[in-house]
């Protein structure tokens, strides 16, 4: 575990590419957004590097070295927790302590005198070691996300040790999920504008949940794959793969709306339209006024979060792999359901604080928050 984390921080640090001879993929040097003490970072973008370099390794030694069994994570499962778990307290530790003895940004701590509040939610906006080490970012799309595809690979390895082959729904599973995978890290720059890394300061909630939540709870469906395999009905896998696929267009085509207005200024079209907007402005902790537009043309006139309801078919696309003999494998869409909706709150409650009146003509513009006509 520890010697993984270590290999995705040394790709973590090495220069982009991709972005030289990729057509259309945005990466190398990226400007995230303004922090609340008015700092503009830059990041290194290059996860979908080290997406290709280490599953380029992975599938070199399946195929020719063979250093290790394909099953490696699944038969070590156990032990990755407890490393998992050690490693995501001691970050935790680490980025607390450091807040207090030698921040990266002393305007952009947040002291709430709680220390569990302190602890758990994160002090530094954005904790960094020397210029581009950003633990936030890290953390956040490595080693967790870049390793969610490993850890189904080696999910299908141990089914087909298991049993001899590998069945449709952990394929469909595999296909569905990896897809997710990737895209995150060819729009890795759109990421840099999300509430984890725009607003959320970082603490054992962004440390120890992508340490172990979401290499745990995301690859749920896969390892109840392993245990209890489903070979699914031609017409069910094909309804799973439309539903995993309508979504995946909402979630990417909503962001790239979203991407798109932001970096032309509104001087674009939305669905072959000049896009339609509301004017707003908001003042920083520094006393700074700053001026926003805010989209309400393409799917972000249908709702004020319509990339999470794209996000939640996804996710219910997975849980249907597993069939309907247990609950367990649908924890996830459960979990998703609630963590979007609290994020739709938490996001709506800063909107509200940050606009003011500006807020309230936005959401009498858009009334409703993921699904049209109910919420």
């Amino acid at each position: 575990m520890f010697s993984w984390v270590i290999f995705q921080g040394f790709l973590f640090m090495i220069p982009d590419f991709c972005h030289k001879f990729i057509p259309g993929f945005r990466g190398g040097i990226q400007e995230g957004a303004i922090s609340p003490a008015g700092v503009v970072l830059k990041y290194e973008i290059n996860g979908l590097q080290a997406w290709l370099i280490t599953h380029a390794l992975w599938f070199a030694n399946v195929y020719y070295f063979q250093w290790f069994s394909p099953t490696i994570i699944f038969d070590n499962w156990i032990p990755i927790l407890w490393c998992a778990n050690i490693l995501g307290y001691l970050m935790s530790i680490f980025v607390w302590l450091k807040a207090y003895f030698f921040p990266s940004n002393a305007k952009d701590c947040k002291f709430t005198g709680n220390f569990f509040y302190n602890f758990m939610m994160g002090i530094e906006f954005n904790p960094r070691l020397g210029k581009w080490f950003d633990f936030k970012l890290f953390f956040n799309g490595r080693p967790g996300i870049l390793g969610w595809t490993l850890i189904n690979l080696s999910y299908a390895a141990k089914q087909q040790e298991l049993y001899g082959q590998v069945t449709n729904s952990m394929l469909l599973l595999n296909v569905l999920q990896g897809l997710y995978v990737l895209d995150f890290f060819w729009n890795e720059t759109w990421y840099l504008k999300t509430m984890d890394i725009a607003h959320d300061h970082f603490g054992w909630y962004l440390a120890w949940g992508d340490c172990v939540w979401l290499p745990y709870l995301y690859t749920l469906q896969g390892l109840y794959l392993v245990y209890h395999p489903v070979q699914l009905t031609t017409s069910y896998a094909v309804g799973i793969l439309l539903l995993g696929l309508v979504g995946y267009y909402i979630l990417i085509i909503a962001n790239h709306q979203r991407d798109l207005f932001r970096r032309t200024d509104g001087n674009c079209k939305i669905w072959g339209e000049k896009p339609k907007y509301i004017e707003c402005t908001y003042t920083l902790i520094n006393g700074t006024k700053h001026y926003s537009k805010l989209l309400i043309s393409g799917f972000w006139g249908v709702t004020r979060h319509f990339n999470y309801t794209g996000d939640l078919m996804g996710s219910l696309a997975y849980c249907l792999c597993c069939g309907f003999n247990h609950i367990l494998p649908y924890f996830y869409i459960i979990f998703m359901t609630i963590l979007l909706i609290h994020r739709c709150i938490r996001d709506e409650h800063r909107c509200s604080h940050k606009y003011g009146k500006d807020w309230k003509r936005y959401t009498d513009a858009v009334p409703y928050r993921l699904i049209p006509g109910i919420f």
